[in-house]
């Protein structure tokens, strides 16, 4: 495990697709972020002086106090939130407006309960004016590849919440987005339940290959499924450190929990987030 803390880069703007030098740009880039929220008693600042480097294909998970922003770091990839400082670009990109070329999966499944569970998925391509059939086809697929074999006809009413939450990531993964945003997609599950979905994950991601930003509360959560840790300041909300857990890429949930890459990564972040608690 190594633990590195990315600075503010100088470097001249790239253009589409380029980092300074030539080099690939970053699926996502948040360089010198900062969002301020006026209301009409009080100016709250929610995220300050944010940086963060992430590669095409790799997986980030996001922990940090209630309030920090953590949500708000997603909306502001998404282009639903623009940033009152810095900037955010997603392959080299600057991100203006919102983005529909990411996939997002929220805590809540959010599906339309008089659409069955394909239909529910479709529902993504219909808004896209993507081809029928080929969108289809790319449902069964990840109908198959999430375990939904036999419930595709099945209405929301009918589906445990796990099941929903397949649903839901597979709407988000149909039009094969290179950048996929998680907020708390387990929060509400059971124990059990969610840590049959993270498994679910780690392999979907596997075979499907979107760079991911994952915002949870679950330390667990973020180690077994992360290749980095971005651990937050509480509001207003900046890197802390950032955690390379150093697991191999296929992950067994219970052997990955008993290996000592995930022990010190995970007890390196409840000593930042408990050094956090004691002094706020």
């Amino acid at each position: 495990m190594t633990m590195e803390r990315r600075t503010t880069a100088s470097d001249p703007a790239p253009t589409a697709g380029q980092a300074p030098g030539g080099r690939a740009a970053p699926a996502v880039r948040l360089d010198g972020v900062c969002v301020r929220f006026h209301t009409k008693t009080r100016d709250v600042t929610a995220l300050s002086e944010v940086g963060l480097d992430v590669a095409a294909g790799e997986f980030i998970a996001i922990v940090g106090p209630s309030g920090c922003g953590k949500s708000t770091l997603l909306k502001l990839v998404a282009g639903l939130l623009a940033p009152t400082a810095g900037e955010v670009r997603l392959s080299g990109e600057r991100v203006r407006g919102p983005r529909h070329d990411i996939g997002y999966v929220f805590q809540r499944a959010a599906l339309l309960e008089w659409r069955s569970a394909r239909r529910n998925i479709l529902l993504q391509a219909e808004m896209r004016g993507l081809p029928p059939v080929a969108a289809r086809r790319r449902a069964d697929e990840l109908i198959t590849m999430t375990g939904l074999d036999g419930f595709a006809d099945a209405y929301p009413h009918e589906l445990s919440g796990g099941m929903q939450q397949r649903v839901a990531l597979c709407r988000a993964l149909l039009h094969k987005p290179p950048v996929l945003l998680m907020d708390e997609p387990f929060g509400a599950l059971d124990a059990l339940t969610r840590e049959q979905m993270n498994t679910e994950l780690n392999r979907v991601r596997r075979e499907t290959g979107p760079t991911v930003l994952l915002v949870t509360h679950s330390i667990p959560e973020a180690c077994y499924l992360a290749d980095r840790v971005v651990v937050m300041s509480p509001r207003p909300g900046t890197v802390t450190e950032i955690i390379e857990v150093g697991l191999p890429a296929e992950r067994d949930y219970t052997e990955t929990m008993e290996r000592p890459e995930f022990r010190e990564a995970a007890g390196r972040i409840r000593t930042l987030l408990g050094s956090v608690s004691a002094h706020h």
